[in-house]
């Protein structure tokens, strides 16, 4: 049986560390002490939305952070101040802490799209399977393909099936040059019925926009249409005053 629960992870850009912030933090005495002090409390901090609390009524204390981090309490509470400072903690008005980038790093998926994750990995370690993506990426954005464009479509196809369960929607299948653009079977038969030798297009228009400005649709079947009328409406003739204007030769 699949497991569907949720579960938070940690998105760290390739410079974070070199982030003026972190290079001052780390540049202090027992400032690499205090960086990881930091990144747990990220992590601690994740299934909150970024609050330090362990539960809705309870934030954490710098003693209960002493006890989760493994470290000594002087050295927490020295931590949390310079946290403040700094600008990566801000307390909040029940008591509890919030860790102020936490938007930039958070992630959410569930387990049962991370198991299916490292399975192709293992496969993929075994040369049983090519990378993922290698031929669905164009030179100008090799770099950025594998494997963050990859993760990224494949959790955004865990939430698809997530909010299909939830609502009871027919299930989408995910088409288009990257993968991101979900359709039902009957969406997808409506659109070459009325889009005929233009669906395919539409679909991959779509996804590569999607997929270079991250922006997110309620329907896609229904965007696809509206970039359709939009077209057609371009094209068609447009109604106003006549034109009386003459051709060499010709008379009014």
């Amino acid at each position: 049986m699949s497991d569907n629960r949720k579960y938070y992870y940690l998105k760290l850009k390739e410079n974070y560390f070199d982030e003026d912030a972190i290079v001052l933090l780390e540049s202090m005495q027992d400032g690499v002490l205090y960086s990881n002090i930091l990144l747990k409390l990220y992590l601690k901090s994740l299934k909150n939305g970024g609050k330090l609390q362990l539960d809705e009524n309870i934030p954490y204390t710098a003693q209960m952070i002493a006890t989760i981090t493994r470290q000594q309490v002087g050295t927490v509470e020295r931590a949390l101040q310079i946290f403040m400072k700094l600008g990566l903690v801000e307390p909040l008005q029940n008591g509890a802490l919030y860790m102020s980038n936490i938007e930039l790093l958070i992630g959410q998926s569930s387990t049962e799209g991370e198991r299916k994750r490292r399975a192709r990995l293992a496969l993929q370690g075994q040369k049983a399977l090519p990378k993922a993506g290698v031929d669905k990426c164009p030179p100008y954005q090799a770099d950025i393909c594998p494997p963050e464009l990859e993760i990224e479509k494949e959790i955004e196809i865990e939430k698809e099936r997530e909010r299909e369960l939830d609502t009871g929607q027919a299930t989408r299948a995910a088409y288009g040059r990257y993968g991101n653009v979900f359709l039902t079977q009957s969406e997808l038969d409506g659109l070459k019925t009325d889009l005929p030798g233009k669906w395919d297009y539409y679909i991959d228009r779509l996804s590569c926009h999607i997929a270079s400005s991250g922006r997110t649709y309620r329907s896609h079947a229904a965007t696809i249409y509206k970039w359709a009328q939009e077209d057609a409406a371009k094209k068609a003739p447009k109604k106003g005053i006549p034109d009386y204007s003459c051709k060499e030769g010709e008379s009014l």
